[in-house]
């Protein structure tokens, strides 16, 4: 008897679904296996969004990836675009140096060219003639020209005993030596201040200096400031 009621109870357990929830619930399995259902549809709902959340961070591992690739390649763009501009700079900077250079190569084959001209005579008669444009205006018409001749025993001129000869415009007391040059140079320069040195000390008058000519090279013009011989000129020749 008791062993046919066991087997009837396992029987009511496996095949009436009523009697069994009854039983679950006398013995408390009805919460449980509500909370386990529950649990297993959120593990299952869970597992879903992980399933979702795995491909959109697949997704974006991918757009990083395509991204760290552009700025690889940016990168490797601006240091060729950076070696380009330097080597561009170089380049002006080469070419401004060959043009600096064929500058000044110009002015002094220009410089040359003059300096031959007024030596030769090429540019002399119109230069010249505004040169001493000062004199004739001015000074001729003040001033008595004389022709100053003199023995220079001790060489203050040349260096060695020479005869020097210079005009002289002497108004009253003021006495102006005149030299004459197709093209001054610094060389002019030192021998007219040398020899207002030789006349101040023959004729016990200090001179004033003049230079007259339709060119002066720069360094003469210099040096004449220097020592204080007046210029007259119409070009100033850097070479």
């Amino acid at each position: 008897m008791g062993f046919d009621l066991k087997r009837e109870l396992l029987r009511l357990l496996r095949e009436d679904e009523e009697f069994r929830y009854a039983v679950m619930g006398l013995l408390g399995m009805v919460d449980l296996k509500s909370s386990v259902d529950n649990l297993v549809k959120a593990i299952s709902d869970m597992k879903d969004i992980v399933a979702k959340h795995g491909e959109e961070i697949i997704a974006l591992k991918g757009s990083v990836d395509e991204l760290r690739k552009t700025v690889e390649t940016l990168s490797n763009s601006f240091g060729e675009l950076k070696k380009v501009i330097e080597t561009l700079s170089d380049d002006v900077k080469r070419h401004g140096e060959v043009i600096l250079i064929m500058q000044s190569t110009l002015e002094k084959l220009t410089s040359s060219v003059t300096a031959l001209g007024y030596r030769y005579g090429l540019f002399t008669e119109e230069a010249f003639r505004e040169a001493i444009k000062y004199l004739v205006s001015d000074l001729l018409k003040a001033y008595t020209v004389r022709r100053w001749t003199y023995y220079d025993s001790e060489g203050v001129v040349f260096g060695h005993p020479s005869i020097i000869d210079v005009d002289v415009l002497v108004r009253d007391n003021e006495h102006i030596l005149i030299e004459y040059k197709a093209l001054i140079d610094r060389g002019d320069v030192a021998e007219l201040a040398r020899e207002g040195m030789l006349y101040e000390r023959v004729n016990k008058v200090k001179p004033r200096l003049l230079i007259v000519g339709p060119a002066i090279r720069r360094r003469a013009l210099e040096l004449a400031r220097e020592l204080g011989v007046e210029v007259r000129a119409s070009e100033v020749i850097d070479r």
